[in-house]
């Protein structure tokens, strides 16, 4: 069970991941140790999964973004257990989703620009067995984009 303490530090963490252990501390009017020793805590109990930059997908090139909503053909255990190892072969997929509703998964995608998704779509995508259905929507704005999880 987390405390208010430990809820604070997974509030700072991920604000920026990089601050030390003694600037925590004095943020949170303790001594380093305890601050410390309850990282090592949330880390160990797996509250805290890893450390990462977070990288500027414009500036990297990377200017579209697109939800990619996919129907399989086929819903047995096997299919969808296949569906999702050939999904992880695409570094464009981002972040992928088996939902309820009117589609199986929802994919996020990024890439260069509409050439790139094109191709992404029919050559890559395309490879992979019981698609039935594939719907894109292009993001035009990111109105808000973060990983940082409501902590309270």
């Amino acid at each position: 069970m987390l405390d208010i303490t430990d809820k604070s530090i997974l509030r700072l963490l991920q604000y920026n991941s990089k601050q030390t252990i003694k600037e925590l501390a004095n943020k949170l009017n303790l001594t380093p140790t305890p601050i410390f020793e309850r990282i090592k805590r949330l880390e160990k109990e797996n509250y805290i999964t890893s450390y990462r930059a977070v990288v500027d997908r414009k500036r990297v090139g990377l200017s579209l973004l697109v939800f990619c909503n996919i129907s399989l053909n086929q819903h047995e255990a096997s299919f969808i257990s296949k569906f999702e190892e050939d999904i992880q072969q695409f570094s464009e997929v981002i972040e992928c989703y088996h939902i309820g509703g009117m589609f199986d998964y929802l994919l996020k995608v990024v890439v260069q620009d509409m050439d790139a998704y094109q191709h992404f779509v029919a050559k890559e995508l395309a490879s992979v067995d019981n698609i039935r259905q594939v719907q894109s929507a292009f993001v035009m704005t990111e109105v808000k984009s973060t990983v940082s999880l409501p902590i309270l």
